[in-house]
């Protein structure tokens, strides 16, 4: 299986899981609805997951950016793990915990809280790009780890990807000199790679857990490592010195970033097709770049504006050339 099958099957994959188990799922909303509900659903994972930036943003402005993220997971992974818990699901046993860990240190430790550290130096709607980005980083891995040849939307897309970002990155040559400035831009790089790599991960372990269960258990793992190395490193404060702006930011995360606009895109997917759904990737940046200018008075120059909307167009392509690529043909030898 080449690259592009590998990544078409991971975007399919990961609507089917999403659909197949809301049967099942506790935390999946049963009764179908409307396709106005759930372009309504998808609306607000569209606003909630944008703002998630400006949230972290104004959050790690007043109180250490790895704390934040830790004390997010921590609490929002113990409401999900109590949930499961109430509902007298099993835990995971044996080998199940392996990708439980990996994922919680690839999908949460680094990238989660690596991403919301990096906004502590760049702009909300430059960290909302960077983040982005992600698939065009899978084409990256396929050229050096597949032989097949690269659809030629795939090429067309990483060039104008990575073409937006010189784009956005002309006006800011002169912050490269600022070493605060370049810290943030590698954090957020380094959050976008194991973002790419635990997509990758997941794809390659068969399912034999309930996702939902370990994603809960993910946050729970990541939020408790993240709370003890910031307190055992010296890198936090005293809870009764955070002000209520990071706790404001931090239950608006909890709530609307990884509870609500959670359950309302499981929604979106069961009632409108898979393509329509993941629309949310593109216009996250666009509520990113915008929230952060009214926020934060955060400049929107032509720069990051043309240079945005041709990376969004290029990401676009790239998804398009993976699922224009046929699936393989599957032997039906058992155990091949």
């Amino acid at each position: 299986m080449n690259i592009f099958d590998f990544h078409k099957s991971i975007i399919q994959t990961s609507a089917d899981y999403f659909k197949k188990l809301a049967a099942f799922n506790p935390l999946t909303i049963r009764k179908k609805g409307t396709r106005a509900k759930a372009l309504f659903a998808l609306a607000l994972v569209c606003f909630f997951w944008g703002t998630t930036w400006i949230a972290s943003k104004e959050g790690v402005r007043h109180m250490p950016a790895l704390q934040l993220a830790g004390i997010r997971q921590l609490i929002a992974g113990l409401l999900y793990v109590a949930f499961f818990l109430y509902k007298k699901a099993p835990l995971p046993k044996g080998k199940e915990w392996t990708p439980i860990l990996i994922l919680s240190f690839l999908n949460f430790i680094l990238s989660n809280g690596l991403s919301t550290w990096g906004v502590k130096y760049i702009s909300a709607g430059l960290g909302s790009i960077m983040g982005a980005i992600f698939p065009l980083w899978l084409v990256v891995i396929g050229l050096f780890v597949s032989k097949e040849q690269l659809p030629r939307n795939a090429i067309i897309g990483l060039l104008l990807g990575f073409g937006g970002v010189c784009v956005i990155f002309y006006e800011h040559l002169l912050d490269f000199g600022n070493p605060e400035f370049r810290f943030g831009i590698i954090l957020s790089l380094i959050a976008t790679w194991t973002w790419a790599f635990a997509t990758l991960y997941t794809k390659q372990q068969a399912v034999h857990f309930n996702p939902y269960f370990s994603l809960g258990l993910q946050m729970l793992i990541a939020g408790t490592s993240l709370t003890v190395f910031t307190n055992v490193t010296g890198n936090a404060v005293s809870m009764t010195v955070i002000p209520w702006q990071s706790w404001s930011a931090i239950a608006y995360l909890i709530i609307f970033g990884s509870l609500i606009a959670f359950i309302a895109y499981l929604y979106a997917l069961q009632n409108l097709p898979t393509e329509q759904a993941s629309i949310y990737a593109y216009i996250n940046p666009i509520v990113a770049v915008l929230c952060g200018w009214l926020v934060f008075h955060e400049k929107v120059t032509i720069f990051i504006t043309v240079g945005g909307l041709v990376t969004l167009l290029g990401v676009y392509l790239v998804n398009k050339a993976f699922k224009a690529v046929p699936p393989p043909e599957q032997p039906e030898t058992e155990g091949m």
